[in-house]
Parts: structure tokens; sequence; C-alpha cells
């Protein structure tokens, strides 16, 4: 894509154009408006001649892979060899519809993909056929499956074959079985033609055909959904499809799939669901792309486009270090992206930055000695698709000089979130966090205005991210969940009144300035509180100082004081305990002691003990302890300000 640099400073300069606003225009279905059918289809590869990878028995997988990679791999299949191969029980798919439990189907049916996973990347590196039987016994028993996606994503209590909803794991699952008939297909057919012909019929029947013909909301989606299924979609469409037109239809509907993904970006690429989702939004992003570049013979190529450019950077943009992510919405704190597409995605875009930065996750985790071990702890279970196309890329890969990814600071502007650093390519210091943005936003919790800090990239305050899903997190009770209200986030809660879910609900007169080591970043949070906060101005102002402190200052009007208390709220997973003179709450911090000052005039102290018990945020919170810091309000004035300072 071309786009008229010198017209658009000229529009900046003379009269008066938002670039940004400017540029999101030019970047508008950038797939579609460029690439129309009549450019690519003759050049679109023909039906199941799609080979991207080496196939498995080629000298690549024995000449081309480390041994010791090699060897990691098939000592993880030898685990899964002669294992039986689960059954997934009506009953416990029903837990959905009746008691809301959505993981123990979860867990039987992402084991058993796990299971297959482990055992065909095993039998790739080996090549002897000594995993064959158990991979035929896997993939007929998937196939026996009445529906390949989740409870939580279907509309009764158990499936049925006649009802093939396109979900994230119906089409993970067609996806997965995909490359695993394209990567075994000459051994596969060694043993019977009928097992990959099998493959080929269930996916057309389950994916190829009612994703192409149904009007599904995630079509349109800017939202993970999207990307993650298309990715799938797409591999089954230049893997499995046997009809040309079908296969030309499908290829045009993903394209039209990825437009609406993208245009649903904003210019910065950032992504509201968090660093987490990252993994299935743009991340799958690239997958498609890739794909259609390799399938068309390199005439769809998107890798030049700043929108595509900053969607991938956002993945180090929101890191803070030590394996910690920026984790707002249902993001967890440690979000580290899978190497196995982060790779791919940095050298699809030529992003130096990301290309090492994958190479340090990889060198940390040991990948070029026992790849296995990431690879069987990837995603939900192994992405075998991924692996593979990172695999292809091994020669390229073992060339970068690994380098963690520690950027000084970070502003996008539509997104409204801001990272600052005390500095460059260290984790010494301060680390700042704060986000505007709406309450309407995908995974959404009710966080206008919240922030975290880290000190020497260890948890400070925190937020502390979302519990195990359940059939009540993505329902009418959502905001009942404790760690999803505003009033369990680094926020104030104003005449007793928390923040309020809705897209109207959102921050206004954002501003951040930069100068030297001082970052400045202000907005306006009272539109993010219904009328019952009685509430005309909130203005929250973080002045982040060269690393050494972080002030706070909430400057507020109120239309009357009400029964309710005012007060700022600090989330903490460091022991807090009031200083002798009052005016400090001083944080067992791993590196020391920290403090919160406040002036105590003004302001009243509590502390609040949170015991967690919940499996997913344990993970982020081991000790099962947290905190909540009340500073409340003693006076009943309308209008003033509120000072704190993190050192």
């Amino acid at each position: 894509m071309k786009i008229n640099y010198l017209g658009l400073l000229l529009g900046v300069l003379f009269i008066g154009i938002n670039p940004i606003a400017m540029y999101a225009q030019v970047e508008k279905s950038c797939i579609e408006t460029h690439y129309s059918v009549n450019l690519w289809s003759e050049k679109l590869v023909a039906p199941q001649k799609f080979a991207p990878i080496p196939q498995a028995g080629s000298t690549y997988w024995r000449d081309s892979i480390p041994n010791v990679m090699q060897q990691s791999y098939i000592s993880l299949g030898e685990k899964y060899l002669g294992k039986s191969w689960q059954s997934l029980p009506a009953s416990v798919f029903s837990e959905y519809r009746t008691n809301g439990n959505r993981v123990n189907f979860e867990g039987l049916s992402f084991a058993k993909r796990k299971q297959l996973a482990c055992l065909v990347m095993a039998e790739v590196m080996e090549g002897k056929g000594r995993f064959l039987p158990d991979i035929i016994n896997g993939i007929q028993s998937i196939c026996e499956e009445s529906w390949w996606g989740i409870p939580a994503h279907y509309g009764a209590k158990v499936p049925v074959p006649e009802d093939q909803t396109v979900d994230l794991f119906n089409a993970e699952t067609a996806g997965f079985l995909a490359w695993t008939t394209y990567i075994l297909r000459p051994q596969l057919d060694a043993f019977s033609p009928l097992v990959a012909k099998r493959v080929d019929g269930e996916i057309e029947r389950r994916l190829l055909v009612p994703a192409l013909e149904g009007k599904y909301w995630w079509k349109t989606a800017g939202m993970n959904w999207n990307p993650w299924i298309c990715s799938n979609w797409l591999a089954c469409i230049l893997f499995n499809e046997t009809n040309r037109e079908r296969q030309l239809q499908g290829v045009s509907a993903v394209m039209k799939c990825m437009d609406a993904f993208m245009d649903a970006y904003p210019a910065d690429g950032g992504c509201d669901e968090g660093p987490h989702y990252w993994d299935r939004a743009a991340a799958s992003l690239s997958e498609n792309l890739i794909m259609l570049r390799q399938a068309t013979q390199g005439i769809i190529d998107l890798s030049s486009s700043q929108k595509v450019k900053n969607m991938a950077s956002f993945i180090y943009k929101t890191y803070v270090g030590k394996g910690y992510a920026v984790n707002f919405s249902d993001a967890s704190n440690k979000a580290l992206a899978e190497i196995n597409v982060m790779y791919p995605f940095a050298c699809y875009v030529n992003d130096p930055v990301m290309r090492q930065y994958a190479a340090y996750v990889a060198d940390k985790n040991q990948f070029l000695v026992n790849p296995a071990e990431l690879y069987a702890h990837s995603g939900n279970y192994p992405a075998l698709g991924r692996e593979l196309r990172l695999l292809s890329n091994i020669h390229s890969f073992t060339k970068e000089q690994p380098k963690d990814a520690l950027i000084a600071d970070a502003w996008l502007p539509n997104l409204q979130v801001m990272t600052a650093r005390s500095k460059f390519g260290t984790t010494a210091g301060l680390y700042l966090a704060a986000k505007g943005g709406n309450n309407g936003e995908s995974h959404n919790h009710n966080d206008v205005g919240s922030f975290i800090v880290y000190y020497n990239a260890d948890p400070l305050l925190i937020d502390v991210g979302v519990g195990t899903y359940t059939s009540k997190t993505f329902g009418a009770d959502r905001y009942q969940i404790w760690t999803m209200q505003s009033g369990y986030h680094n926020l104030p809660k104003i005449n007793g009144v928390d923040q309020k879910d809705g897209k109207k609900f959102c921050a206004s007169r954002v501003q951040y300035t930069k100068k030297g080591k001082q970052i400045t970043f202000s907005l306006d949070i009272a539109k993010a509180y219904p009328p019952e906060a009685k509430v005309d101005a909130w203005l929250r102002t973080f002045h982040y100082n060269s690393g050494k402190e972080i002030e706070i200052t909430d400057t507020y009007s109120l239309r009357e004081c009400a029964s309710g208390s005012t007060e700022l709220i600090f989330m903490t997973n460091c022991k807090p305990t009031l200083s002798v003179d009052g005016k400090s709450i001083q944080l067992l911090h791993s590196s020391g002691i920290r403090t919160l000052s406040f002036d105590n005039s003004l302001l009243s102290p509590s502390i609040e003990p949170i015991l967690i018990d919940d499996a997913r945020l344990l993970q982020s919170w081991p000790s099962g302890k947290l905190w909540r810091i009340h500073l409340i309000l003693k006076n009943k004035l309308l209008k003033g300000t509120l000072k704190t300072v993190i050192q």
C-alpha cells in the first residue's frame, strides 16, 4: 500500500487534519480495496496443493532441526504412546447449562487435543511411523465427536451432529486436523487414504460449508473471535477444500472478515482485550496474512501496512519485564506471547525489536534445547500449525540476537493507554501503565482511569485480573463479579458509587505529554460514573518523574455529597501497613519497603485483606493474599484536590 506522506504532512501543517484519523481512513478495507478477486484468483494455489512448509518425511526435519530439539519433541510424544483416547461425556458437556461450570469439559477436550498434537510433532521429528497408530486412533476419535466446540458457545445441554455451529474451538479443532493431515498426508495415505479423506469430509461438514454460508456475528467483529476462527478456516480452505469455486469464495470471505477486523482496530494498533488476547487477536491476523501471501504467490501482502506493524508492536509496548505484562481487561499479568506466533509475525512486518524479543523469550525458556516444554504448555493445547511454521524458519531464528524488549515508554492515543519505565533497557525502578478508554471495550472491566505500578518488574499496585471463566463471566451478571468492578481497581469510589459498564461511560479531556524523562497523562473520568455518583468532573493526572516517583493528582467537582463515602482505592499484593506518622502506607515489596504517601488531613486510611481461592487468580497471585487500601475523604467539600505519591 502506498501512502502520500507529503500530502499527509501538508494536511497536518496547513489545514489541521488529524494525522491519526487521516491515516486510519487510508487503511480502511485495505485487503478488499487493493486486492480484487481478479488480481489474485489466478495466482491462488490449486485446491489441496498449498505447501507452506515441508511435509513429514522431508529431509528438512532431519537435517535442519538440531538433534537435541528433535529428541525433545520425540520424548514428549513418547509419554502418550499407547494411551487410550478419552471420550467426551454428554453429562460433563451439560454442566455449563446446569451449574455454570465450563472448565470440566474444556479440560477433557483440550487434553485430548494436546495428546494428539504431541504425537504428531513426535512423528514429524522421528519419521519412522512409530507414532502413527496412535495418531490415526486419535484422529478417528476426534472425528467421532458430535461437535468440536465447547459448551459455553453452544445453545443446548448436549451437542448434536446436525448443529455445526462455528465457534472458536470447532474452528480450532478443524484447523488442527487440517495441519495434521497436511504434514502427515503421505504417511496417512500409506496406511489408508480413507483416513485423510474422512478428515476432509468432516472439515467440510463442520467448518467449510457452515462458515461460508452462515451469517455469524464474528465475521464483522473487531475482537479475537474473528481472526482466530479465520486463521483456522483459511488453513482448512487451503489444505482440505477440494472445490475450486468454493475455495475462491472462502478465501474472499476470509479477506472480508480480516478487513472488518482491521477496520475496527485503531490506527495505533492497540488491543483493548489486552496482551493476553493479543495472542489470538492481532497474532491470529498475522497467520491469515502470512497464509494469504504464500497462497497467492506474494500478491496479497500487507507487511508494509503501518497499522499491521502497530498491531504487532503492541505486544512489547505493553511488556513490563520478567514475564509480566500490562493486564487491563480480562488479561493475565503473566501473558508473554508464544514465540511460535510472535517470531513469524515479527518477520512478516520486519520488526527487529520483536524478532530479538522472540529470541530472548526462546533463550530464557531454553527453546533451542527443550522446545517441547514450551510446546506442551502453549495455549489451551499446542498450536501445531504455529509450531511447524516457526520451525520452518529455524535457520533465521537461530541467528537472531536475543534482547529483552524493555522500551522506555509508549503512548497509544486511540486506545488511551500509556506506559513508562525508569530507563530504556532495564527493569530497574518504577514502571507505570495507565488507561483511559471506555467501559464498553472487549473483555471489559470497569476501569477507566485505572493504573498499575511495578518496581524492578515486580508488582506493587496491581490489576487483579479475572477469575476462572463460568457462565456468569460473559452473562448478564458479569459485573456482579468483584474483579470486574471499579471498586476493586486503583480508582476512586465517588459518593459510594462505582463506575458503570457501557461504551458511553468513558474518559474525556485526555492529554499526554512527554518532556525529556517527565511524562504527564491526564484524563477526566467523571463520565465513567453513573448519575447517582453526583460528579461533574474528576480530573486524574499522572506525573511520572524520571522513574523516581509517580504523583497522582485527583481534582474533583461534585454536585453534592451523598451518604456514601468518597474514597481512593488501591489494590496491592504487597502487605501494607500504616506508617508511624500516619502519612503513608508502607508496602512490603520484594525489593524492600515502598511507600504510598497521602495527605492525612484530607484522607483517612484503612486496609482490607482479600483472600484468593480461585484457581486462575492463584496463577497470578500464588500467595493467595491481596489487600485493598481505602483512603477515605474526611470532609464534605464539593471541590478539592487529592494528591498521592508512590516512591
